[in-house]
């Protein structure tokens, strides 16, 4: 399961209530006040974890809710302050303040992107930013806890000897949120359908995505690590496959286009031969002009073209134009399959995002 969006309650743990207590001993005569303090609640963090893909953990404990503080005691016994809770959340983790839901609309805990019943589709766009977790091991106080409550030992005068006064602690943050993530890749693979994509990325790295012989055969993005001599290495991912109208959300839509705002560099992959009937040249110019829909920074964002099953007899009529129309673009050729201009690839990419492993 991949989750990539998801709506969560948090509740931070309330303050322990202080104690109103006496000292009550053999041979101690009115020993006086001797109330502890409450503990203080936990509090509800979330933390950028490298080795998470995805908020698929959230989807099975969408309300989180840390431990109150205990109360004190007597004999000045303080309250134990309870533990924070500590969430883990993939890197590059939006974080989204929601407003409260109306009492009669339930709470909508489906995960994976779905929506609550009758309400419109989130858009963070519309939504109040928190934090975003970019770095690992970068944290973010979610709900901070109540402060434990102060025991009678902290009101006795010289006029108040005897005080029955305390204070009850102070309840713990809570509130809705909507978390989104956006992958942290050096390289973005970006293009239509059966472009090749999959199997390309398969080739450069370890990662095994799944091929076939049928479009959206990619429904979530995939990252793989491709490796380059002197021990440098790039993370590339790979997005499911565009297609026209995707700004306005037709197919997959915002539900991955999101994934590439983060990437440093872009590759179109374009099958050069058009074996599906299509123009590689007209494809490019589409997919740019998505691009720029959905956010305009992407169309001035570093790029290249990768013209791939240049193996085919087709592809030969067709490169030419893709050089002519795009002059100022670097070009590789290359054939994902067969692994031609692979070498060529990498070298290219070594020399634009390549970085120490």
């Amino acid at each position: 399961m991949f989750v990539d969006q998801i709506r969560i309650f948090a509740k931070a743990g309330d303050g322990g209530s202080g104690c109103a207590s006496f000292r009550r001993e053999k041979f101690v005569p009115k020993g006086g006040p001797d109330g502890g303090d409450g503990g203080d609640g936990g509090s509800v963090i979330l933390r950028a974890d490298v080795q998470l893909s995805n908020l698929v953990n959230l989807y099975y404990e969408p309300i989180i809710r840390a431990k109150n503080g205990e109360r004190g005691m007597g004999k000045q016994k303080y309250g134990r302050s309870a533990d924070d809770k500590i969430i883990p959340v993939p890197l590059g983790t939006l974080i989204y303040r929601l407003p409260a839901p109306a009492p009669h609309d339930p709470a909508d805990f489906s995960g994976e992107n779905e929506q609550p019943r009758g309400r419109r589709k989130l858009d963070s766009k519309d939504l109040e930013l928190l934090a975003d977790l970019n770095e690992d091991g970068a944290e973010f106080l979610l709900c901070e806890g109540g402060r434990g409550g102060r025991g009678n030992m902290h009101f006795k005068s010289s006029r108040n000897r005897t005080p029955r006064q305390f204070t009850t602690g102070t309840p713990g943050a809570e509130g809705w949120f909507f978390l989104e993530m956006r992958m942290i890749a050096d390289v973005g693979l970006v293009g239509y359908p059966n472009a090749g994509k999959s199997t390309l990325l398969g080739a450069l790295s370890a990662a095994h995505p799944k091929v076939a012989a049928y479009p959206f055969t990619t429904l979530r993005p995939m990252v793989g690590v491709a490796d380059f001599p002197g021990f440098r290495r790039a993370t590339i991912a790979d997005i499911p496959g565009l297609i026209e109208g995707a700004h306005r959300d037709a197919g997959l839509g915002h539900d991955f286009l999101r994934h590439i705002v983060r990437c440093r560099t872009l590759l179109l992959v374009v099958d050069a031969a058009g074996s599906e009937g299509r123009d590689p040249v007209e494809d490019i110019k589409k997919i740019r002009e998505e691009l720029r829909l959905y956010d305009p920074s992407l169309v001035r964002r570093p790029w290249a073209l990768v013209a791939n099953k240049t193996d085919l007899p087709e592809a030969r009529e067709n490169l030419p134009r893709l050089a002519g129309e795009f002059p100022d673009v670097p070009l590789i050729e290359i054939s994902a399959q067969r692994g031609d201009g692979l070498e060529a690839l990498r070298a290219f990419l070594d020399a634009e995002v390549g970085r120490p492993g």
